[in-house]
């Protein structure tokens, strides 16, 4: 099976990177120029009109992979790799949705917030409903570290997981704020989930094959997103990652790993969320210089480089931990 997701992150490697030359052209062609934020920092205007929309690329060279090597598993009955794609498609297709919004209107807005909760609480009490059915998913909670389960009921663990799921793709969301962030964390992720599935017997297989083709198709994608970027991934690319960072910490029945692989997109949206709430609790003034934290950090003098080399660093350093954590999961 090692094999197997070797040859899926190299095919969606070289398939992405052969997307994306003809890809960029084509966004260009349409017009389809990034809208960047007023409120964001100065120099990042200069970034106005690189094409967005660049995470089919991805979307399209990881979905390519997963077909072609996942087909006689597929044939066998296993489709867990297939489920956790086509969630993640369904909120690339939201984001999609948003960006297309957002070229043809000219501005930085597409759907409204409750647009997007709405759809994405929709396909997250879906996916979650056929997991379970195909028994995919149970209703313990694994607790990593400790290695123990607690049984929680049904109804309850639904309602919980949906709103993991929307919390956890939103996160990714507003990661994707500088040149090479999402795409660089999102990458170590999914060679954790990928190393942790070639190690589960269970479904060894099926379970790393989607993180891996994935982890090559982000790897082709930095080529063209590295500062400075060619493409934006857009929320079509963001909302993807999104969820297929989600779908396979279900997907892999242990959700509570996400605190830990996740740890930097959780820094983000509660810097954001602190500065929303310090912002209304002193009526205007500002725990940060500037949210999220990226762009705190920005503003404090890191350069885009060093804000990726490090918060990928620190992505790398909490997915090994998660994996020393989930040992007696094997």
């Amino acid at each position: 099976m090692m094999t197997q997701a070797i040859t899926a992150l190299a095919l969606s490697f070289v398939l992405t990177l052969v997307i994306g030359k003809f890809l960029i052209p084509e966004l260009r062609k349409l017009k389809a120029g990034q809208e960047i934020r007023e409120d964001g920092p100065t120099w990042h205007a200069g970034k106005a009109g690189t094409p967005t929309m660049g995470g089919i690329m991805f979307i399209v060279g990881t979905g390519a992979a997963v077909f072609m090597l996942g087909w006689q598993q597929m044939l066998r009955g296993e489709f867990i790799h297939l489920y956790v794609y086509l969630f993640a498609l369904i909120f690339g297709l939201i984001g999609f949705v948003d960006d297309y919004r957002k070229v043809r209107q000219h501005q930085n807005e597409g759907l409204t917030a409750k647009q997007k909760f709405v759809l994405q609480l929709a396909a997250a009490v879906v996916f979650l409903s056929l997991m379970r059915y195909e028994e995919l998913l149970s209703n313990q909670l694994y607790i990593p570290f400790i290695n123990t389960t607690v049984t929680i009921n049904w109804v309850v663990y639904l309602v919980f997981a949906a709103f993991v799921i929307v919390g956890c793709v939103n996160a990714v969301n507003l990661t994707d704020g500088i040149d090479g962030l999402a795409c660089s964390v999102t990458f170590v992720v999914m060679v954790f989930f990928m190393v942790t599935g070639l190690l589960w017997d269970r479904q060894a297989g099926p379970a790393a094959l989607f993180p891996a083709a994935l982890a090559g198709g982000l790897a082709a994608f930095f080529v063209y997103n590295h500062h400075p970027a060619k493409t934006f991934m857009g929320d079509t690319g963001s909302l993807f990652l999104g969820g297929a960072v989600a779908a396979l910490g279900f997907a892999f029945d242990m959700p509570l790993i996400l605190i830990f692989v996740g740890i930097i997109y959780i820094a983000e949206t509660v810097s954001d969320i602190i500065q929303v709430g310090y912002f209304k609790a002193t009526h205007g003034k500002r725990f940060f210089k500037m949210a999220p934290l990226h762009h705190h950090l920005e503003l404090s003098g890191w350069s885009e480089a060093k804000l990726v080399t490090v918060f990928s660093g620190i992505t790398l350093v909490c997915s090994i931990l998660a994996f020393l954590g989930i040992q007696g999961r094997f």
